[in-house]
Protein backbone atom coordinates (compact mmCIF):
# COMPACT_ATOMS: atom_id res chain seq x y z
CA UNK A 1 0.00 0.00 0.00
CA UNK A 2 1.48 3.19 -0.75
CA UNK A 3 1.27 6.28 1.90
CA UNK A 4 0.20 8.51 3.50
CA UNK A 5 -1.29 5.99 5.08
CA UNK A 6 -3.82 8.66 6.72
CA UNK A 7 -4.99 9.78 3.52
CA UNK A 8 -5.43 6.12 2.57
CA UNK A 9 -7.34 4.67 5.25
CA UNK A 10 -5.34 2.73 6.88
CA UNK A 11 -5.84 3.81 10.78
CA UNK A 12 -8.38 6.32 11.67
CA UNK A 13 -8.25 9.75 13.25
CA UNK A 14 -8.08 8.38 17.05
CA UNK A 15 -5.27 6.13 15.85
CA UNK A 16 -3.27 9.22 14.41
CA UNK A 17 -3.71 11.19 17.47
CA UNK A 18 -2.12 8.50 19.41
CA UNK A 19 0.60 8.52 16.76
CA UNK A 20 0.85 11.93 16.39
CA UNK A 21 1.44 11.96 20.76
CA UNK A 22 4.60 9.16 20.40
CA UNK A 23 6.12 10.88 17.88
CA UNK A 24 5.58 13.86 20.19
CA UNK A 25 7.38 12.36 22.86
CA UNK A 26 9.90 10.97 21.19
CA UNK A 27 10.70 14.38 19.17
CA UNK A 28 11.07 15.88 22.59
CA UNK A 29 13.16 12.97 23.93
CA UNK A 30 15.47 13.71 21.43
CA UNK A 31 15.94 17.66 21.39
CA UNK A 32 16.36 17.44 25.38
CA UNK A 33 19.52 15.08 24.76
CA UNK A 34 20.67 16.78 21.89
CA UNK A 35 20.78 19.55 24.64
CA UNK A 36 18.03 21.60 23.07
CA UNK A 37 16.28 22.37 25.52
CA UNK A 38 18.43 24.94 27.32
CA UNK A 39 18.08 28.24 26.29
CA UNK A 40 21.72 28.99 26.47
CA UNK A 41 22.65 26.04 24.19
CA UNK A 42 19.51 27.58 21.53
CA UNK A 43 21.20 31.00 21.87
CA UNK A 44 24.90 30.38 21.38
CA UNK A 45 23.62 30.44 17.89
CA UNK A 46 23.02 34.20 17.74
CA UNK A 47 26.42 34.39 19.63
CA UNK A 48 27.95 32.34 16.41
CA UNK A 49 29.70 29.94 19.41
CA UNK A 50 27.58 27.08 18.74
CA UNK A 51 25.94 26.31 15.41
CA UNK A 52 24.91 23.11 16.42
CA UNK A 53 20.65 23.79 16.35
CA UNK A 54 21.57 25.08 12.73
CA UNK A 55 23.30 22.17 11.76
CA UNK A 56 20.46 19.66 13.63
CA UNK A 57 17.32 21.53 11.88
CA UNK A 58 19.24 21.77 8.49
CA UNK A 59 19.91 17.81 8.57
CA UNK A 60 16.12 17.27 9.60
CA UNK A 61 15.07 19.13 6.54
CA UNK A 62 17.68 17.59 4.04
CA UNK A 63 16.93 13.93 5.32
CA UNK A 64 13.11 14.41 5.22
CA UNK A 65 13.90 16.10 1.70
CA UNK A 66 15.48 12.82 0.43
CA UNK A 67 13.23 10.37 1.80
CA UNK A 68 10.33 12.07 0.06
CA UNK A 69 11.34 12.52 -2.58
CA UNK A 70 13.00 8.99 -2.86
CA UNK A 71 9.86 7.80 -1.41
CA UNK A 72 7.64 9.13 -4.23
CA UNK A 73 10.13 8.72 -6.96
CA UNK A 74 9.87 4.99 -6.42
CA UNK A 75 6.17 5.02 -5.98
CA UNK A 76 5.67 4.11 -2.27
CA UNK A 77 4.49 7.82 -1.41
CA UNK A 78 1.95 9.77 -3.40
CA UNK A 79 3.01 12.97 -2.94
CA UNK A 80 0.20 14.59 -4.50
CA UNK A 81 -1.28 13.57 -1.16
CA UNK A 82 0.91 15.21 0.87
CA UNK A 83 -0.88 18.05 2.91
CA UNK A 84 0.78 21.42 1.96
CA UNK A 85 0.08 24.32 4.32
CA UNK A 86 -0.94 27.11 2.51
CA UNK A 87 1.03 29.92 1.63
CA UNK A 88 0.23 33.76 2.84
CA UNK A 89 2.72 35.45 2.33
CA UNK A 90 2.27 39.06 4.48
CA UNK A 91 1.15 37.06 7.75
CA UNK A 92 4.03 34.43 7.36
CA UNK A 93 6.79 36.66 6.95
CA UNK A 94 5.46 38.85 9.96
CA UNK A 95 5.12 35.55 11.85
CA UNK A 96 8.53 34.66 11.32
CA UNK A 97 10.12 37.74 12.52
CA UNK A 98 7.81 37.60 15.38
CA UNK A 99 8.89 33.85 16.12
CA UNK A 100 12.51 34.84 15.48
CA UNK A 101 12.50 38.33 17.47
CA UNK A 102 11.18 35.51 20.47
CA UNK A 103 13.74 33.31 19.99
CA UNK A 104 16.67 36.00 20.60
CA UNK A 105 14.82 37.72 23.15
CA UNK A 106 13.41 34.19 25.12
CA UNK A 107 15.70 31.59 24.14
CA UNK A 108 13.09 29.26 22.88
CA UNK A 109 10.98 28.16 19.94
CA UNK A 110 7.46 26.78 20.40
CA UNK A 111 8.95 23.21 20.37
CA UNK A 112 12.09 23.73 22.06
CA UNK A 113 9.93 25.43 25.21
CA UNK A 114 8.09 22.60 25.87
CA UNK A 115 10.65 20.08 26.24
CA UNK A 116 12.03 22.63 28.35
CA UNK A 117 8.40 22.10 30.56
CA UNK A 118 8.83 18.54 30.37
CA UNK A 119 12.45 19.03 32.01
CA UNK A 120 11.02 21.52 34.29
CA UNK A 121 12.89 24.76 33.51
CA UNK A 122 11.37 27.54 35.08
CA UNK A 123 12.29 29.94 31.69
CA UNK A 124 10.61 27.54 29.40
CA UNK A 125 7.63 27.24 31.53
CA UNK A 126 7.41 31.21 31.33
CA UNK A 127 8.03 31.10 27.92
CA UNK A 128 5.45 28.85 27.44
CA UNK A 129 3.16 30.52 29.47
CA UNK A 130 4.04 33.72 26.87
CA UNK A 131 3.43 31.43 24.39
CA UNK A 132 -0.35 30.58 25.72
CA UNK A 133 -1.18 34.61 26.60
CA UNK A 134 0.09 35.36 22.61
CA UNK A 135 -2.47 32.94 21.63
CA UNK A 136 -5.16 33.95 23.55
CA UNK A 137 -5.05 37.42 22.92
CA UNK A 138 -4.58 36.49 18.96
CA UNK A 139 -7.89 34.49 18.95
CA UNK A 140 -9.15 37.56 21.09
CA UNK A 141 -8.25 40.45 18.40
CA UNK A 142 -8.55 38.36 15.11
CA UNK A 143 -11.41 39.73 13.83
CA UNK A 144 -9.30 42.88 13.52
CA UNK A 145 -6.12 40.71 12.18
CA UNK A 146 -8.24 39.18 9.50
CA UNK A 147 -7.07 40.92 6.83
CA UNK A 148 -3.74 40.47 7.59
CA UNK A 149 -3.95 36.93 8.02
CA UNK A 150 -5.46 35.71 4.70
CA UNK A 151 -3.22 38.86 3.22
CA UNK A 152 -1.26 37.22 0.28
CA UNK A 153 -2.78 34.05 -0.41
CA UNK A 154 -0.79 31.60 -2.86
CA UNK A 155 -2.25 28.32 -2.30
CA UNK A 156 -0.23 25.65 -1.32
CA UNK A 157 3.69 26.21 -2.94
CA UNK A 158 6.42 24.60 -3.57
CA UNK A 159 10.18 25.63 -4.60
CA UNK A 160 9.91 24.02 -7.39
CA UNK A 161 6.37 25.61 -8.36
CA UNK A 162 8.26 29.12 -7.54
CA UNK A 163 11.38 29.07 -9.39
CA UNK A 164 9.73 27.33 -12.10
CA UNK A 165 12.60 24.91 -12.04
CA UNK A 166 12.16 20.71 -12.51
CA UNK A 167 11.96 18.53 -8.56
CA UNK A 168 15.14 17.14 -9.03
CA UNK A 169 17.72 20.29 -9.62
CA UNK A 170 15.52 22.06 -6.76
CA UNK A 171 16.59 18.89 -4.46
CA UNK A 172 19.84 18.60 -5.81
CA UNK A 173 20.62 22.42 -5.16
CA UNK A 174 19.33 22.52 -1.82
CA UNK A 175 21.95 19.38 -1.07
CA UNK A 176 24.75 21.76 -3.08
CA UNK A 177 23.52 24.38 -0.44
CA UNK A 178 23.76 22.52 2.26
CA UNK A 179 26.68 21.30 2.42
CA UNK A 180 28.12 24.59 1.67
CA UNK A 181 26.35 26.24 4.67
CA UNK A 182 27.74 23.38 6.98
CA UNK A 183 30.87 24.19 5.56
CA UNK A 184 30.21 27.91 6.38
CA UNK A 185 28.81 26.82 9.90
CA UNK A 186 32.08 25.33 10.76
CA UNK A 187 34.41 28.08 9.68
CA UNK A 188 32.10 30.88 11.58
CA UNK A 189 32.40 28.19 15.15
CA UNK A 190 36.18 27.67 14.85
CA UNK A 191 36.54 31.93 14.46
CA UNK A 192 34.33 33.22 17.09
CA UNK A 193 33.76 29.47 19.16
CA UNK A 194 37.18 30.17 21.12
CA UNK A 195 35.99 33.89 21.74
CA UNK A 196 32.50 33.70 23.10
CA UNK A 197 32.69 31.02 25.14
CA UNK A 198 31.55 31.13 28.06
CA UNK A 199 29.68 34.20 26.82
CA UNK A 200 25.87 32.39 26.15
CA UNK A 201 26.90 29.22 27.97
Amino acid sequence: MNAPFFKFGLFGEEASLILALIIGVGFGFFLERAGFGSARKLVAQFYLTDLAVFKVMFTAILTAMLGVTLLGWTGVLDLSQVYLVPTYWAPQIVGGLVLGAGFVIGGYCPGTSMAAVATGRIDGMIYALGIGGGTLVFAGLFPWLKGLYLAGSAGPLTLPQLLHLPYGLVVFGVVIMAIGCFYAASLIEARFGAKGEGSPE
